[in-house]
């Protein structure tokens, strides 16, 4: 990876847009320090250590949450939309029709995206307005000051997603990577040094072996988290050779590579999402002691009951996910439209079931990844009696997106190569 950073390095265009992308984190880190007005930063900080998903939502912000700052919602109206508009591509035939229509058609999907964005970054906004209020973390007193409290807030925290949103296409477009996956992965990143302090105090308190263990724990996942993404299933394709004019084409082997983990860290982002809507709820709630309360509280992050739920929901949307982005009898039409052909297999039907079958085996084993990764802190920390029950999360989206930087950065040093060569 540093030797592909330093070549990379080397190259004055590529250069330049490492810079412009280190640019725009360091304006996306600014805003998730610089408060809004009228919001108690104080007792919000010490909110952020009490409340769960106080704490999910604060690690996908970097911090700007517990900051009460400009980008405190931070990229999670984007996820939210781009989720959202990806159920409904399955569920709209409009929609469906749109994201089959090549490059047209996903800028129509981009723009309904960003408009999607904008209307929950504003739904967002008002809930957490709300939440401050009822938490008494405003700055405000009489009820015209509250009115116009409330707007400056809400105003500014969907100008601060929009502009997230912005910065992070800025990086699609001049920078290196995908600009979301970049700002939540510095976002993360920024809460390196929390997440050491942490340790830090652990190991004062006499919890030496705990803290290797979660050290050594970290190294290992990272390892395996590699080895699984780059891991893929190879589907042997031959192509028949047919002869046009006096020359003959085709007659070449080749193969059709599925990524183990082909859906990402998409699962764990949405599944971990919904599971939060409980304790979003609970912390709403003023009497935790009705049965409706006492519900709730079942999906404690550090829970059985969470680990359990969680392990299934991951499960699904990663085969939901694969079922989107692969259609087996489209594979097996366009390979009969190709001449191309599995070896031993039939074309038509036969090729279509033999490829959902390949699909469904490989998908089980992603998504037995994804949930072992999810759920092993939310174990060890029981265990161990340290709250690192959303590490796994963490520790999957920086993998993430940092292979992803590497591979994007070999990609681009290639096409230069030949762009010389051809020179």
């Amino acid at each position: 990876m540093f030797g592909t950073l330093k070549n990379a390095w080397a190259v004055k265009e590529i250069r330049n847009k490492i810079l412009f992308t280190v640019f725009i984190i360091i304006i996306f880190r600014i805003g998730s320090v610089i408060p809004v007005p009228y919001i108690n930063v104080a007792a919000l900080k010490a909110a952020e250590s009490s409340n769960e998903f106080f704490s999910y939502l604060s690690i996908l912000t970097g911090g700007g949450l517990e900051y009460g700052a400009i980008f405190a919602m931070s990229v999670t109206p984007y996820i939210n939309s781009s989720i959202i508009i990806q159920l409904l591509c399955v569920a709209i035939p409009a929609l469906e029709r749109l994201s089959k229509e090549g490059e047209e058609g996903q800028k129509k999907l981009a723009a309904i995206t960003r408009y999607a964005t904008m209307i929950l970054a504003l739904i967002q906004g008002t809930a957490y307005f709300f939440y401050l209020k009822g938490s008494n973390y405003l700055n405000v007193d009489g009820k015209g000051a509250t009115i116009f409290a409330a707007f400056v807030i809400i105003l500014a925290f969907t100008a601060g997603s929009v502009l997230v949103m912005w910065l992070g296409e800025q990086i699609d477009v001049k920078g290196i990577g995908n600009g979301i996956s970049i700002l939540l992965f510095s976002g993360i990143i920024s809460r390196g040094p929390q997440a050491f302090s942490a340790l830090l105090q652990y190991w004062q308190m006499g919890r030496q072996a705990a803290v290797i263990g979660i050290v050594v724990l970290f190294l290992v996942v990272i390892g395996f988290i590699v080895w699984m993404t780059n891991a893929e299933r190879r589907i042997p394709i031959q192509y028949a050779k047919r002869v046009v004019g006096n020359k003959m084409y085709g007659g070449q082997n080749t193969h059709i590579p599925i990524k183990v983990n082909m859906a990402g860290v998409m699962p764990i982002i949405f599944a971990s999402s919904i599971l939060m809507l409980p304790t979003m709820i609970l912390g709403f709630m003023k009497d935790t002691t009705t049965s409706f309360g006492k519900f709730l509280t079942l999906f404690s992050t550090r829970g059985v009951f969470y680990a359990i739920i969680y392990f299934l929901l991951i499960i699904a949307f990663a085969y939901f996910y694969s079922t989107i982005q692969f259609n087996p009898v489209e594979m097996a039409n366009n390979l009969r439209k190709n001449g191309g052909a599995i070896p031993g297999i039939r074309p038509g039907k036969p090729t279509s079931d033999f490829i959902a079958k390949i699909l469904s085996r490989i998908t089980l084993m992603g998504a037995i990844f994804l949930s072992v990764i999810a759920i092993l802190p939310i174990i060890l920390g029981s265990v161990g009696g340290i709250n690192i029950s959303l590490g796994g999360t963490s520790i999957l989206i920086m993998v993430g997106v940092a292979l992803d930087v590497v591979q994007n950065l070999e990609s681009q040093m290639m096409m230069r190569h030949y762009k010389g060569f051809l020179d």
